[in-house]
């Protein structure tokens, strides 16, 4: 007879984790028993939850169902643990976030350290990665998103905006000159992202006003950092995310150029998977980025220095 409960949570587990080595080591149990467990839990259902090989595991479409259900469970679980013994709002457990690499760098991470201090019983583990993930396939709880959202089983909250911005350092205009419509990019020394999708055009306006530039320079990366840096450091004119030389553009290290021909602004959202009863790790955190957050990616002008009397 299979304990349900306990089965359960190890299915959940195996789906979080990845594997069922990583599974048995958060439950501190051996791995022979965590197979045990989920195959005797696959018996009682009298259906598949997990397609295993040697190389991967992927949830069957059962399985996918059943997991969701099960998270949710779970979830209903400590809380009412927690009201039973009068410690509702606790926050503790391990709470599984996703962001992409900057972004997250720049706003989620110091944001998550935050939290960890603020509750000692909670352990944050922190994906950042440059694709869009399936929170559900990769046991993830909480994601960040940038543009347009496709996953309509999520719930997304807002975080604010972000727009593509053209910028330089004032060095590299006293030197190079201040381009005064896009055109005129392809005069000037341009520091050109490359990863996956680059093109060398850059594009501006939209609808019938859109218009693309070719662009060349000294320098391209796959990485938004390396070319931040560069352009700080007056190599070219750069072509960013807004979040990305906020506190650089505040700061008067880089200068905004072509406001008025950018393109429209897009969405930062918050993402998490649909469920009645959210655990509380999960409802902190989200209210923590959602009031942390979109002050921190705000596009503000340079700081102006006072002028000094006489």
């Amino acid at each position: 007879m299979v304990d349900k409960l306990r089965a359960i949570t190890t299915f959940v587990r195996i789906v979080e984790r990845g594997s069922l080595t990583a599974a048995a080591a958060a439950q501190d149990m051996s791995s022979p028993a965590v197979v045990r467990q989920l195959a005797g839990l696959e018996r009682a259902l009298d259906v598949r939850l997990l397609n295993r090989t040697t190389r991967r595991m992927a949830l069957t479409d059962e399985g996918r169902d059943y997991y969701e259900r099960c998270k949710r469970i779970l979830a209903e679980l400590e809380e009412a643990d927690a009201a039973a013994g009068n410690r509702r709002g606790r926050v503790r457990g391990e709470l599984r976030v996703t962001a992409p690499v900057l972004f997250g760098r720049m706003h989620v991470a110091p944001l998550a350290a935050d939290s960890a201090r603020r509750y000692p019983d909670l352990a944050i583990d922190l994906l950042l990665v440059d694709r869009v993930v399936s929170l559900l396939d990769e046991g993830l709880d909480v994601g960040v998103r940038i543009g347009a959202l496709a996953d309509s089983s999520l719930v997304a909250r807002p975080l604010g905006e972000v727009r593509r911005v053209i910028c330089a350092s004032p060095r590299y205009l006293a030197r190079a000159g201040t381009p005064r419509s896009p055109g005129e990019l392809r005069e000037h020394a341009c520091l050109r992202f490359a990863g996956l999708g680059s093109t060398r055009e850059w594009t501006f306006g939209a609808g019938a006003r859109r218009m693309a530039v070719p662009v060349r320079g000294p320098l391209s990366a796959n990485h938004a950092d390396v070319l931040i840096e560069a352009c700080v450091d007056g190599l070219g004119i750069g072509n960013f995310l807004s979040y990305q030389v906020a506190p650089l553009v505040a700061s008067g290290r880089l200068v905004l150029l072509l406001e008025e021909h950018g393109p429209a602004p897009v969405s930062v959202s918050i993402v998490y998977p649909h469920a009645r009863l959210l655990p509380a790790r999960s409802q902190r955190f989200i209210d923590w980025l959602r009031e942390r957050v979109p002050q921190r990616i705000a596009l503000r002008p340079p700081r102006r220095r006072p002028s000094r009397a006489g």
